[in-house]
């Protein structure tokens, strides 16, 4: 096993990268919460609404999914 990773370049550009996929999530989710005609958030806290909740879910897997395999190429 090589210790490549820990060379700091390496390092920084795994950083890099993780920093803009959550950048890209988050960003993607906001443009996602706006265009739906209610409050994501209210609708899963406040009303308890499990089945939004689960929707919800699986469009951050789908998204961050997506996000992945840009950022990975």
């Amino acid at each position: 096993m090589t210790m490549e990773w820990l060379k700091p370049v390496v390092f920084l550009a795994t950083m890099a990268y993780a920093i803009a996929g959550v950048i890209l999530f988050w960003i993607s989710f906001i443009i996602v919460d706006k265009l739906t005609p209610y409050d994501l958030w209210g609708e899963i806290v406040e009303k308890k609404n499990l089945a939004l909740a689960v929707v919800v879910g699986a469009m951050c897997l789908a998204i961050g999914m997506i996000v992945a395999a840009a950022v990975h190429g």
